[in-house]
């Protein structure tokens, strides 16, 4: 993701060619110039090609494509609102265990601090890496020996962890750290960490219709074709530059909706999961007061620039 001020502008214009979907969009409305100057140049200056378009029959859709893609935009845009919302979600309650448990466990317990640091933090780690291209275990922290090479057995990180969580609580409660009432407040935040993963697999497992993605790009295809024979006998050659600009409108907008309708990618327009899962891990540290490097604190807060 693109992380920036929304008030620099010309930063942000600046950091335009970080994004690969705006790189792709320009080599797309270069072919569309292409082919409207050929089209332009038969029409005028060798008088073929000259096909007669109805100005108000290509108006009326226009108005019907440009609701078919706000449709678009917007579906897509809920896939990926509702994933930072599950992500926000994730945070919240990770901060909530921590704290509640820290509250528990006593201040001079660290072996109990440290293993509960280090196994919550993996869980979002693990989390962003099952959404992805699978989990690096390079990035989890080690809790106890042998801890890595078990969950390299494991098909499904995320649901591993949670189970060494839950373990680890029914352990505080025999050694009486927590009472069966703690237990209760505790668990409603822990069970909303597979709440969490299952939301989010349903997102990633379910994408837009191909039937539908593909009518629209078949609907925007015929309307740039036909766009430059509606435009000619009022514009002449100023026809290239306007298709040109009608075209990075429309692709734009159905490209953007192909990249953040599955908001788990690494795509430059993508959620910042990585990011999010190191701040979990900051986070969750030092609710516990369990020392971490500087360098991975770190990378909980990044400058101007393509996170993921």
């Amino acid at each position: 993701m693109i992380v920036y001020k929304s008030t620099d502008w010309w930063e942000a214009l600046r950091h335009l060619r970080s994004s690969g979907i705006i790189r792709l969009l320009l080599k797309r409305v270069l072919f569309v110039g292409i082919y409207a100057t050929i089209v332009t140049a038969l029409v005028i200056r060798f008088e073929r090609m000259n096909v007669a378009v109805d100005k108000e029959f290509f108006s009326f859709l226009g108005i019907l494509l440009s609701l078919l893609l706000a449709f678009r935009t917007n579906t897509a845009y809920d896939r990926f609102y509702e994933g930072r919302r599950l992500w926000g979600q994730l945070v919240n309650n990770c901060r909530n265990l921590a704290v509640l448990l820290h509250a528990r466990l006593p201040a001079d317990d660290h072996a109990h601090r440290a293993y509960l640091a280090r196994l919550l933090a993996n869980f979002p780690i693990a989390l962003d890496g099952h959404l992805r291209n699978g989990v690096r275990f390079e990035k989890l922290e080690t809790v106890e020996p042998g801890f890595i090479d078990h969950l390299q057995t494991v098909r499904h990180v995320p649901s591993r962890l949670a189970a060494m969580l839950q373990e680890f609580y029914e352990q505080l409660l025999r050694e009486e750290i927590i009472l069966p009432t703690h237990l209760l407040t505790i668990q409603r935040h822990h069970e909303a960490l597979l709440d969490v993963a299952g939301a989010c697999e349903r997102i990633k497992s379910t994408p837009i219709p191909f039937s539908y993605s593909y009518f629209i790009k078949g609907f925007i295809t015929v309307f740039i074709l036909t766009m430059p024979f509606n435009l000619l006998d009022t514009y002449e050659w100023l026809t290239v530059p306007i298709t040109m600009f009608g075209a990075y409108a429309l692709l734009g907008v159905e490209m953007i909706g192909d990249e953040i309708e599955d908001p788990f990618g690494k795509d430059s327009n993508d959620l910042p999961l990585t990011q999010m899962a190191n701040r979990i891990r900051a986070n969750v540290h030092e609710i516990l007061g369990v020392e971490l490097h500087e360098d991975v604190r770190g990378l909980a807060d990044v400058p101007y620039s393509v996170v993921f």
